[in-house]
């Protein structure tokens, strides 16, 4: 089936990224630092029409945090296990040619998780042929993703506040004027990642002050010491059990780093660009709606 050219967004907190897409490429494409913490509920209609005075007047598809409860209006999360068209059928219809992704959430006796936009990429890099039916997918940020896949499905997830953890360290407390450095893959991130696959956080956090104190570890190398010690620490409590393939979601640096970190701790990184991945994943969820 041809998919009828429609405008996808990927609608997220801080940023906004609109696509026309036709016969699932991308035609078109704007960039936006208004991220849903930028708008009023009354905003959106006229950030809508916008989009379509300059991508065209097409069906619009939007996915992220513009569904929840800071954004447009509330999407319900569909419960995993869940597919692409799980989703597709929990659209929330703005009107009959705009419409909201849903979301998912996962409950585990007690615990709970939920997820906006994510799935778009992670079932995504599924439908493009760039993941395997069962697989470990990862999609770091400031919220890191860990996704089960079995039989094409989300099956099970955890979020990890990897990304926000260390900008909290890195902007407040008493490790923050060493941590001014830009963060690299290189040696003092790998040793990190190693200090961190211990899991003992927040002794290896403090552990990262007593070093600069008795001159034992240059300030200069810090900040990727410290990524590192986050990032590890949070694969060695996903990667239990042995190595394993872990599919990155991820661009830039990021994929760098978080390629660096499994590789580290013996697993194999195979990584799908993010973009391609929104793209295949809200083409398919459009050919199911249309």
């Amino acid at each position: 089936m041809v998919v009828s050219p429609f405008i996808a967004v990927d609608w997220g907190t801080t940023n906004r990224r609109a696509y026309r897409i036709e016969d699932g490429r991308i035609a078109a494409v704007e960039r936006s630092p208004l991220g849903v913490s930028a708008m009023a509920a009354g905003d959106y209609p006229a950030e809508i029409a916008g989009l379509r005075d300059r991508l065209g007047d097409l069906p619009v598809l939007m996915a992220g945090m513009v569904g929840s409860t800071i954004g447009w209006t509330v999407a319900p999360y569909v419960v995993v296990p869940a597919g692409i068209a799980d989703i597709a059928a929990g659209l929330t219809w703005i009107d009959d040619r705009t419409a909201i992704v849903p979301g998912l959430s996962f409950v585990d006796g007690s615990r709970g998780d939920v997820m906006r936009g994510e799935e778009v990429q992670l079932l995504g890099a599924a439908l493009a042929g760039r993941v395997p039916a069962d697989a470990l997918l990862c999609q770091p940020g400031t919220h890191c993703k860990w996704v089960e896949l079995a039989g094409g499905r989300i099956a099970r997830f955890t979020t990890a506040m990897t990304g926000e953890l260390f900008a909290l360290v890195r902007a407040h407390g008493v490790l923050a004027p060493q941590l001014g450095a830009a963060v690299a893959a290189g040696d003092a991130f790998v040793e990190g990642v190693r200090e961190g696959a211990r899991r003992d956080l927040t002794a290896s956090l403090f552990g990262i002050r007593a070093s600069s104190v008795l001159g034992l570890r240059d300030d200069a190398d810090a900040a990727s010491y410290a990524s590192g010690v986050v990032i590890g620490s949070d694969f060695a409590a996903r990667l239990e059990g042995g190595a394993r393939d872990v599919h990155l979601v991820a661009d830039g640096d990021l994929a760098t780093l978080y390629a660096t970190a499994i590789e580290t701790l013996g697993g194999r990184a195979i990584v799908t660009a993010s973009e391609d991945a929104f793209v295949a994943g809200i083409t398919h969820i459009r050919e199911l709606s249309a």
